[in-house]
C-alpha cells in the first residue's frame, strides 16, 4: 500500500511543481530582485509531500471528474502550504524545515515575511488562471472556498500561540481537537476534498458529509507530526527533533503528561515549558520528554492517531457510499493509513 501512495505523490508532487513554478518569476536584471526571486523559488523548491493537492486530485476524479483541470487549483494549495510555513516558522522560531534552515534563519525576518506575502500573491494568480477553463462561476467558488481555509487555519493558528504566548496549563483534549480542526484539518483534508468536488461538478449535498471524515484525517496527520516531532529521525522529519518543546507548544502528549504525572512532576514540567526557547535548557527538554514517556503519553497519542484514522476512513465510506467504488477512492483509503503510518 505505501509504496503505491509514495509513488503516487512523488508523480503529483511533479505535476503541481510544475504549475508552481510556471507561476513563479525567476531571473532579474536587478540584481536584489533577482535575490528575491531566488527566495521565492527556496520552500516551493524544497522536498515536500504533496498530501495536500494529491487529496484534490484524488477527489475530482473520484467524483467523475478531468484531474488536468484541478491541477492549478491543487498547486495552489501546495503553494498555500509553502507562504504559510514561512510565517509559521517564523512565529515559532523554528531553525530548520524540510532538512535546510529556514527562510528567516537563511537571510533575515523581514526578508522572509516579505517572501512569504509574495508568495500569497502568486497563489491567487495562479487560481486565476482557472478562468479559462472552468469559467467565472467555478472559479469563484474556488476563490470562496480558499478564503474559508484561510480563516480557518489563521484562526487555529492564533488559538495554538496564544496557548503558549498566555502559558496555558488548564487544556484538555477537548481543546487540542478543537484547535487543530481549525488550524489543521482545513488546509490538510477538508478544502482539498472540497476543491476536488468543486471542480468535479458534485452535488451540493456532498460537501457536508467531507468535513466530519476530513477533520477525523486532520486530526490523525497533526498527532502523527506531534509524535514525530518528539521521537522522530531529525534526518527524515526535516525540523529539529523536540522543536516543539523548545517551543512551549500544547500537543496532545503534553496535555495527556499534564494530567498524569502528579503533582511534583506536573511543576517541574509548568517550570520547563514557561521558559522562552531562548532559555530552555537541553535538561529541560529531556525532563520533559521523560514525564512523556513515564506517563505513556506518546503511545497515548499514537493511540488517539490511530482512532481518528480508522474514525475517518468509517466517515468517508460512508459519506461517499453512494460514489462507485474505483482506484481513486481506495487510494483516499490507503492516504488515510499513509498518515499514521509516515515517518516524515
Amino acid at each position: 500500500m505505501s509504496m503505491d501512495i509514495e509513488k503516487l505523490l512523488v508523480e503529483n508532487k511533479k505535476k503541481m511543481d510544475e504549475r508552481i513554478f510556471s507561476a513563479l518569476p525567476s531571473g532579474h536584471d536587478d540584481p536584489e530582485i533577482d535575490k528575491f526571486y531566488d527566495m521565492m523559488l527556496d520552500y516551493p523548491s524544497r522536498k515536500g509531500k504533496g498530501i495536500r493537492g494529491t487529496l484534490c486530485l484524488l477527489s475530482c476524479k473520484m467524483l467523475s471528474g478531468d484531474p488536468e483541470l484541478c491541477l492549478d487549483t491543487a498547486a495552489a494549495i501546495e503553494l498555500f502550504e509553502s507562504w504559510v510555513l514561512i510565517h509559521d516558522d517564523i512565529e515559532d522560531g523554528s531553525d530548520m524545515r524540510r532538512g535546510e534552515k529556514t527562510l528567516h534563519v537563511k537571510h533575515s525576518i523581514p526578508l522572509a515575511i516579505n517572501t512569504g506575502d509574495a508568495l500569497n500573491n502568486r497563489m491567487w494568480e495562479l487560481l486565476l488562471r482557472n478562468r479559462e477553463a472552468l469559467g467565472e462561476e467555478v472559479t469563484f467558488r474556488i476563490f470562496g472556498e480558499f478564503l474559508h481555509m484561510i480563516n480557518q487555519t489563521t484562526e487555529g493558528q492564533h488559538i495554538e500561540l496564544s496557548w503558549t504566548d498566555r502559558n496555558r496549563f488548564d487544556l484538555d483534549e477537548e481543546n487540542f481537537y478543537s484547535m487543530c480542526k481549525k488550524k489543521t484539518a482545513w488546509y490538510t483534508c477538508i478544502s482539498p476534498l472540497r476543491l476536488g468536488g468543486i471542480i468535479a461538478g458534485a452535488d451540493d449535498g456532498l460537501f457536508d458529509s467531507i468535513q466530519g471524515f476530513g477533520i477525523d484525517m486532520g486530526l490523525a496527520f497533526q498527532i502523527q507530526d506531534d509524535v514525530l516531532n518528539l521521537i522522530g529521525d531529525e534526518k527524515k522529519y526535516g525540523k529539529e527533533i523536540q522543536g516543539d518543546i523548545r517551543e512551549g507548544k500544547r500537543t496532545l502528549a503534553l496535555i495527556h503528561a499534564m494530567k498524569n504525572c502528579g503533582p511534583d512532576l506536573l511543576e517541574k514540567l509548568k517550570t520547563a515549558i514557561s521558559k522562552s526557547r531562548s532559555k530552555i535548557t537541553e535538561e529541560d527538554v529531556q525532563l520533559v520528554l521523560s514525564v512523556m514517556k513515564k506517563c505513556g503519553s506518546i503511545d497515548y497519542a499514537r493511540q488517539k492517531a490511530d482512532d481518528f484514522a480508522r474514525s475517518a476512513k468509517a466517515k468517508f465510506d460512508e459519506a461517499f457510499s453512494s460514489v462507485p467504488e474505483s482506484d481513486e477512492k481506495q487510494l483516499i483509503r490507503d492516504l488515510i493509513d499513509f498518515v499514521v503510518s509516515r515517518d516524515k
